[in-house]
């Protein structure tokens, strides 16, 4: 478990983490969202005793970690795949992280196996491919079998068949009872690997919320129809309250009006229906809208830009 409680961190009148509290719980993923500059390296970096709170406490397996007797059997973390000695091979690094914490030699093996680098254990890390150096941080991350990970940006530089391998990997050891905390800018992929989300802006907490109770009520009712007759049904929803719009890749999107209204109507007026599917926004939609206000570096083509175009 990891629990953060009114922690604030600020640096040369900066204020990077303002007041924040969470706790993410063992048995799930839960995903840590925030927009450049919103102090989620910086509650990353406290949580593992790298900067020490202005006010307030961060602790991981109950406690805080400078007090943990053998923290890589307590607390795996990935923030920089990159922060490895590039003279050592991968074997050599993850059997240096053994031996600090009195891991026996076998876990390297165990754990080279489960991140697919068998066959690279003897190059040396500067030679690692920046996917590569990712499988080694997470390979470093779980030589001490530890019951909290704590993984920033973890899927830089994998390709599909890699997303695809964490995704489960991550599931699976949060199935094993394991608190896993996880930061992504892959918006598509944390809403296929999350169970719980934290969101934070300028520092302060946003959202903290089940996965998808936070997409459902920030998500209005849409339904997407196609139909033989689309006039005909356009002025049929209209009259009934609403609102109606040609989809970019063609049908009718409707909200205002539930999918089951809207397959009821068609169905009591005679129209045939070709598709009529109930439409939900994206994480990545709703994350935009959520923290607009909280974007500190912005760049001159916003999405507000994008939609004048369009206009």
């Amino acid at each position: 478990m990891i629990e953060a409680r009114n922690l604030t961190k600020r640096y040369a009148g900066r204020t990077a983490v303002d007041g924040l509290s969470f706790t993410a719980r063992p048995g799930s993923v839960t995903g840590f969202l925030g927009p450049n500059g919103a102090g989620k390296s910086t509650t990353m970096r406290l949580a593992l005793g790298l900067d020490a709170p202005t006010a307030g406490t961060v602790t991981v397996a109950g406690r805080h970690y400078g007090r943990l007797p053998a923290p890589l059997r307590e607390v795996g973390a990935l923030l920089d795949a990159r922060a490895v000695h590039g003279g050592r091979t991968v074997r050599r690094h993850l059997l240096g992280l053994a031996r600090s914490h009195g891991i026996p030699a076998r876990r390297v093996d165990e754990v080279l196996d489960a991140v697919g680098l068998e066959a690279a254990a003897d190059r040396r890390a500067a030679g690692l491919s920046l996917g590569m150096a990712q499988r080694l941080g997470i390979a470093a991350a779980l030589i001490g079998d530890p019951g909290v990970l704590i993984l920033d940006e973890p899927v830089n530089g994998l390709d599909a068949e890699g997303i695809r391998w964490i995704r489960t990997l991550l599931k699976s050891l949060a199935s094993e009872g394991r608190t896993v905390f996880l930061s992504s800018h892959l918006m598509s992929e944390l809403e296929l690997t999350a169970d719980r989300i934290i969101v934070i802006g300028r520092g302060r907490l946003l959202a903290d919320t089940d996965m998808r109770d936070f997409i459902e009520r920030h998500s209005p009712d849409s339904t997407l129809l196609r139909t033989p007759e689309p006039s005909r049904m356009r002025a049929l929803l209209e009259d009934h309250g609403a609102v109606v719009r040609p989809d970019p890749h063609g049908g009718l999107r409707v909200t205002g009006l539930a999918t089951t209204a809207v397959g009821d109507l068609a169905r009591e007026h005679g129209l045939a229906l070709h598709e009529l599917t109930p439409r939900r926004a994206s994480l990545e939609d709703i994350y935009t809208a959520v923290t607009g206000d909280a974007v500190e570096y912005r760049g001159s083509g916003t999405a507000e830009d994008d939609k004048e175009t369009e206009r």
